[in-house]
């Protein structure tokens, strides 16, 4: 998958703010701070389309992208940040949830996790709810170029056993080399071969 143009379409927390096209949707879900807005902006090779912040719990809106005037890119606000008050916290699960449910458009989702971090129940929940619902999904571990290589391959078994997945199913990415992004990119472009079909 090549992308020639992007632009930023809308925020929204509700779906009566949707955009309302027919174009696939590929959302992007992690942990605040996991570095979704920043893997979005190196996918479509622009510095600050997708705003980012070293502040976690930055992106408290569902961001949506237009990417080649055929497809969008769903960036979705993060979770699990405790430090954010309580009344936000409250309002982002339902939001996000409500996405998840009711989207038609909505063709596969990049789960991000930090390669250093081990997975947590918010990662298996939202592994469980995917499956039990169809939709594919990419598991992407980033900030993989903070390890060694040997770390990051040590790292990559640890997750995928716990996680119950095949190494080749799990795609290590880092921001700063570009690693990992044609292989997204390729993933995306699998997804959407079979929506065109």
């Amino acid at each position: 998958m090549i992308i020639k143009n992007v632009e930023f379409i809308k925020s929204a927390v509700k779906p009566s703010q949707y955009p309302e096209y027919d174009f696939p949707e590929i959302a992007f879900a992690g942990r605040s701070n996991v570095g979704k807005s920043s893997l979005i902006n190196t996918l479509i090779l622009r510095k600050d389309l997708v705003k980012t912040s070293s502040k976690p719990g930055c992106t408290q809106l569902i961001n949506f992208f237009l990417v080649n005037e055929n497809l969008s890119f769903v960036d979705l606000p993060g979770y699990g940040y405790a430090k954010v008050s309580k009344k936000i916290k409250s309002q982002w699960q339902p939001m996000v949830d409500l996405y998840l449910s009711h989207r038609q458009s909505l063709l596969g989702l990049v789960l991000l996790m930090d390669i250093r971090r081990d997975p947590a129940k918010e990662e298996f929940d939202m592994m469980d709810w995917l499956e039990a619902n169809k939709i594919p999904y990419l598991l992407i571990l980033t900030k993989s170029d903070k390890l060694s290589k040997t770390k990051q391959q040590k790292r990559l078994l640890s997750i995928c056993s716990k996680m119950n997945r095949e190494k080749h199913n799990v795609i290590c990415f880092s921001t700063r080399t570009k690693m990992g992004r044609d292989t997204i990119l390729e993933e995306i472009g699998n997804l959407i071969g079979g929506y065109n079909e």
